[in-house]
């Protein structure tokens, strides 16, 4: 009589289906998002002259940040994401490769800097917490702001969840002026004009962009 083979009791495909395909980091990091601008919008055949009408961004602004010259704020790669029809995550930090991300304390990486729009103000610098995420429409951030009194408004589509970490956080959403303290939060919708800037020094948050 012919012995049966053994199987195994579960599915073993369903492992690999859950992890996915293994990520290999990226050593240029997040400031690589005038290139990855570049490549999509070279990619979907516009001009610089096309994306300046579709974003109102000057032409000057848009090929300084594919230049490096510029680091773009986080609202406007959501503009020039929009605009090429790319999402928000593939812009700020690649695509991801994996269905869950975990990132430890001493793993933080993919850092990047938002200057002013001529490039010689330094704004904020962030941490992408869980670049590898494939498809996600949430973009978590740790973020240093620094002091920022004259800078400008912006205004996008999604949502935004800022948490203070550390310093004090000076807010401004539509006409209304907030000063935040470690602890606190705030939560608005991002087509509403808003600045969030250290009031004096630096300050640190954890911010949560969702791109609908």
């Amino acid at each position: 009589m012919e012995k049966k083979q053994d199987k195994p009791h579960i599915n073993v495909d369903y492992f690999e289906d859950l992890t996915g395909d293994i990520c290999h980091d990226t050593p240029e990091g997040l400031e690589a998002i005038g290139e990855r601008i570049k490549a999509i919008r070279q990619a979907k055949g516009v001009s610089l002259e096309e994306l300046s009408k579709l974003t109102g961004f000057e032409v000057e602004l848009l090929a300084g940040i594919e230049r490096k010259d510029v680091q773009p704020q986080l609202g406007t790669v959501i503009k020039l994401s929009k605009a090429l029809d790319s999402a928000f995550s593939r812009v700020i930090s690649g695509v991801g490769c994996k269905y869950y991300s975990v990132t430890r304390k001493d793993e933080r990486k993919t850092v990047s800097r938002s200057t002013s729009q001529k490039g010689k103000k330094q704004i904020y610098s962030y941490k992408s917490l869980a670049p590898e995420v494939r498809g996600r429409h949430m973009e978590a951030l740790l973020v240093v702001l620094e002091e920022n009194p004259d800078g400008e408004m912006s205004v996008h589509d999604g949502e935004e969840f800022i948490y203070v970490l550390e310093g004090d956080v000076a807010v401004k959403i539509g006409e209304d002026r907030f000063e935040l303290s470690p602890g606190d939060t705030v939560y608005y919708l991002s087509t509403t004009p808003h600045r969030i800037a250290a009031k004096t020094g630096k300050a640190s948050i954890l911010a949560v962009l969702y791109d609908k």
